[in-house]
């Protein structure tokens, strides 16, 4: 079986499993101190910290009261991180996430402008609600999270280290909603679909949250202990029989390489950023796991996060009341085939 190696300079053996064991016992505190929070939903908070320990972004969906922002808000003190909210509305502008140039005047009248850096300008930002702001004001993300900084007349001003966007969203059918632009969804590295809580979770919450005591949570590890995790998945080895499968289940994604089914019920499907997306969360999920190293059951559990975002069905499809997730799940059935 064939090793491809991360084109950054490797470490030895030994030094990748030290290094691996540090950043379990670290993911292993993050996670406790996380559920004394956060109770139940442990897909959801796999899936958010797998996007974040793989250095990306992650759209949370899911109907109202479900805890999307407070595990948002419980992540960015975990992990230590400096962290801001937007709460998108209609009337929100771009200018309220990015910043502004004010006029100062000095003493002797002379006049200059000055950035005035907006609330984009943190490690762990929370773009509560995202799809309540218009196309115009969610597509001011789009920069920022591709290119790790924003251009403000005509200056370039980089980003805090690390930087990531955690963004909720009610589901689409919400009123005074906006659909996300594709090209935004494509930035995200996940879409963790978050659902309702299982029985004994529920009661749980029920009997901790309506007291005067509440857990809360306190920061295990810092910024600099996260970039090295995140620099650790990316040194990873990965086997080409997971490079064949990831590039097997994204292309098969796309109408016109093959698939019958994708062909019929796909308008359009994930690019390559989707293929760059399932390598990273691969490899951060064998790590959360105690793994050196992804197999293609990481692939398979992370097909549907990864992909379901950055494909569309056809009209046809609709109506016959298919879903993005019943492609996925053919897709998968495919490649364990």
């Amino acid at each position: 079986m064939g090793i491809v190696n991360s084109t950054e300079s490797p470490l030895d053996e030994k030094a990748i499993v030290a290094a691996a064991e540090r950043a379990l016992s670290e993911i292993a505190l993050v996670r406790a101190e996380v559920g004394k929070v956060i109770f139940g939903q442990e897909s959801v908070v796999e899936r958010t910290l797998l996007a974040v320990l793989s250095g990306g972004h992650a759209l949370l969906v899911g109907v109202p009261g479900l805890a999307k922002t407070k595990l948002v808000t419980t992540l960015g003190t975990v992990l230590g991180l400096d962290s801001s909210r937007i709460q998108f509305t209609p009337d929100l502008m771009p200018s309220d996430i990015l910043g502004t140039e004010v006029m100062d005047q000095d003493e002797n009248g002379r006049r200059s402008f000055r950035f005035v850096h907006g609330p984009i300008f943190t490690q762990l930002l929370m773009a509560d609600e995202i799809n309540r702001a218009s196309p115009r004001t969610q597509s001011a993300l789009l920069q920022a999270m591709q290119e790790y900084h924003v251009t403000v007349a005509g200056q370039r001003n980089n980003l805090p280290q690390p930087f990531h966007v955690l963004a909720t969203q009610n589901p689409l059918e919400q009123e005074g909603t906006y659909p996300l632009p594709e090209a935004q969804l494509d930035r995200f590295l996940m879409q963790v679909d978050v659902d309702y809580p299982e029985l004994a979770a529920e009661r749980r919450i029920l009997l901790e949250t309506t007291g005067l005591n509440e857990s809360e949570a306190r920061a295990v590890i810092d910024a600099a202990k996260l970039q090295e995790i995140q620099h650790l998945i990316r040194l990873m080895p990965v086997s080409e029989t997971v490079v064949e499968a990831i590039l097997a289940l994204v292309r098969s994604a796309r109408p016109g390489h093959g698939n019958a089914a994708t062909d019929k019920n796909v308008a359009w499907g994930p690019g390559p950023r989707a293929g760059q997306a399932m390598m990273l969360c691969a490899r951060a999920r064998a790590l959360y796991d105690g793994r050196l190293a992804p197999s293609i059951d990481d692939v398979v559990a992370l097909a549907e996060p990864v992909l379901q975002h950055r494909m569309a069905l056809t009209f046809a499809a609709r109506a016959e009341g298919m879903s993005v997730r019943d492609v996925i799940a053919g897709l998968v059935k495919s490649l364990r085939a």
